[in-house]
């Protein structure tokens, strides 16, 4: 699929020749630029492997949505109304203890 839209391929670049002129670039210089290319070219079909292989394989497991049930709670995990409760309560204490000290000193 991508691989056909691609001019060039590692082993294309490799195999290059360039005509020689006695005016012209420096051989060693564009080789060794070449085997950069020749080594991105490489990173590049190697991640667009493996997100292939990462994209089947989400394609194969279920998504989230379809399997998901209600949320199970941990044993650590409290319910939210107690953790409200608990709020409550202490913003209860704190209330009392705040504007029953003012009140009383009235």
């Amino acid at each position: 699929m991508f691989n056909d839209k691609l001019n060039l391929d590692g082993k294309q670049i490799l195999e290059k020749d360039f005509k020689t002129s006695m005016r012209g670039y420096n051989q060693e210089e564009v080789d060794e630029f070449l085997d950069l290319i020749i080594q991105d070219y490489d990173v590049l079909n190697q991640e667009i492997e493996r997100l292939r292989q990462e994209n089947e394989r989400l394609k194969r497991t279920p998504s989230r949505e379809t399997t998901r049930s209600r949320p199970v709670q941990s044993e650590n995990q409290t319910p939210n109304h107690q953790v409200n409760y608990d709020v409550l309560k202490r913003l209860s204490n704190l209330e009392k203890a705040v504007f029953g000290k003012k009140y009383a000193d009235s």
